[in-house]
């Protein structure tokens, strides 16, 4: 089986384009189903190894790739690295989880966010959106535990230079990065703060302009990594 398959619209045609990398065959029947049928979605192409999803992306730039981690060839997570180096495409993980002890590594390769493969199609239709609009999405179920599991290894702790870079923060804001590392939406935000979600959007933007950051996700490993959220620490 060619490990590229092309499909759906030529460029150009309205909504969302796209790729999804998976080297199970299952999977990607699977997935391809589910968002090919939403309607403002369009499946374009298929790949199954890390390699062949860095040039799927390359020559049908699509606007979301649904990635797995572990392929052949070339894993989901140096396939990220490359695609977000090289293009302004966004990059949806799916993992096992349980399997995939590196999946953090994929979130500072620049994915958009990572969700469970045991999700519901309306769950990976609604990630696929918010990571297209630019938004990173984390499953708050896996957030935590993820971060501290890499955190926690040798070689991993605090990094000074980050440590420094809170000063810069009020204490709202601190607050804000600290439920951010616990992967909460806007809407928890504002619920657990009692405010209003555009108060919330205001401070995150704040938190992460001031911090030089791209998105949440890079909000979350930089929460554990300047010392700020501690490992097995209290929840806010």
């Amino acid at each position: 089986m060619n490990p590229v398959t092309a499909g759906g619209p030529e460029p150009g045609t309205a909504g969302l384009r796209i790729l999804v990398a998976d080297d199970q065959d299952l999977f990607r029947a699977a997935f391809g189903t589910i968002l090919g049928a939403q309607p403002d979605m369009t499946v374009v192409g298929e790949a199954a190894d890390g390699a062949a999803a860095v040039r799927a992306a390359d020559e049908l730039r699509p606007d979301v790739v649904v990635m797995d981690v572990r392929m052949p060839v070339l894993n989901g997570i140096e396939a990220t690295r490359r695609i977000c180096e090289a293009l302004p495409v966004k990059v949806l993980v799916l993992t096992m989880f349980d399997l995939d002890e590196y999946v953090y590594d994929a979130l500072r390769a620049g994915a958009g966010g990572f969700l469970l493969k045991d999700i519901r199609r309306d769950e990976l239709a609604h990630a696929v959106r918010v990571v297209a609009s630019g938004e990173a999405l984390l499953a708050p179920a896996v957030t935590r535990r993820l971060v501290e599991d890499l955190v926690r290894r040798p070689g991993h702790g605090v990094v000074p230079r980050l440590a420094a870079r809170l000063a810069g923060l009020t204490e709202r804001e601190r607050e804000i990065l600290r439920r951010l590392a616990r992967g909460l939406s806007n809407a928890e935000l504002a619920a657990e703060l009692v405010v209003s979600e555009h108060t919330v959007k205001t401070h995150v933007s704040h938190v992460l302009g001031k911090l030089g950051l791209r998105d949440r996700v890079q909000a979350v490993v930089f929460a554990y990594e300047s010392g700020l959220v501690v490992p097995g620490g209290p929840r806010e």
